[in-house]
């Protein structure tokens, strides 16, 4: 196998990836049927067909990324992976949490994950361990930019409304953008080629927002509050200017097909050095959540 050092220099040498110990069930307790900004319908929903595809979508993160650790020569690239291990299944915990909540709540969030699981099953039983890693660094520029989203525009983070879930989405959004460009330089380091590596993201793009949509209709469908006069359309009105509607995100998203893309060509270093500190900085929004210390 290639040795990371010789074939792939790594843009970001100096990233920290540490492993926050951290709960939000306490904050969730209270979580409303309709939790989103103003009680917003199809925010709401939104917000829970995305949580529901991250706990297995980051368990299947971990498994095509840790397949290739042992493979990894360059000592600062190998403790990022540690770090992304790590930090992927924090998010898939918590998740998890949320959508053990939301279920109770009559969304169809364990469903999805039952689907997800299956799913995902298949495709590492018919794909190759490379193929798998080009669909996790794939999914991760997704995250990635979703999460830079998140952490520099304050309508989307206040469209997630209720505080707990907006805590959580935002900690996960931080932990994202630090450990954004790991699968990617794992994926060069293997010998992955640019060509199945721009293949990949052109089929998940497709595949992921079609996914998407059809999941938050079919949830829309079984929540008798969409049937309610006037209050699908107004929802419908105030999402069509969300900026996840943006042409800017659509643009950021289609950047994965430029030729030797690599995630750190976006420097998004002071949006996570502010958001460490704010999220977990001496008087940090988010420390009495932690639960342990950072690894």
């Amino acid at each position: 196998m290639p040795d990371v050092s010789q074939t792939t220099p790594i843009k970001s040498a100096a990233r920290k990836v540490p492993t926050r110990r951290i709960s939000f069930e306490e904050s969730l307790q209270d979580l409303p049927r309709h939790f989103a900004d103003d009680g917003d319908l199809i925010s709401s929903h939104l917000a829970a067909a995305l949580s529901a595809v991250f706990p297995d979508g980051e368990d299947y993160f971990v498994r095509s990324v840790r397949h290739f650790r042992d493979q990894v020569t360059d000592p600062e690239l190998k403790r990022q992976v540690a770090g992304f291990i790590g930090q992927e299944a924090m998010h898939g915990r918590e998740h998890r949490a949320l959508n053990d909540h939301l279920d109770s709540l009559g969304y169809p969030t364990k469903k999805v994950e039952r689907l997800v699981y299956k799913g995902l099953q298949i495709r590492e039983r018919l794909m190759s361990a490379k193929s798998n890693l080009a669909a996790t660094a794939a999914l991760e520029h997704f995250t990635a930019t979703l999460a830079e989203l998140v952490l520099t525009d304050e309508e989307a983070r206040d469209s997630f409304g209720h505080e707990g879930v907006r805590h959580l989405f935002m900690w996960h959004a931080l932990e994202e953008s630090e450990h954004k460009a790991v699968a990617v330089d794992v994926y060069k380091a293997m010998g992955g080629s640019e060509r199945t590596r721009v293949f990949t993201i052109k089929v998940l793009r497709y595949g992921f927002v079609v996914g998407m949509t059809i999941q938050i209709i079919a949830s829309l469908l079984g929540d008798r509050a969409t049937f309610r006069r006037g209050r699908l359309l107004s929802s419908w009105r105030r999402f069509r200017t969300s900026p996840l509607l943006s042409r800017q995100l659509w643009e950021q998203l289609c950047d994965y097909d430029r030729p030797d893309f690599h995630p750190d060509d976006r420097d998004t270093t002071e949006l996570v050095e502010r958001w460490r500190t704010e999220l977990f900085g001496t008087d940090g929004t988010l420390n009495d959540r932690l639960v342990g210390a950072a690894g």
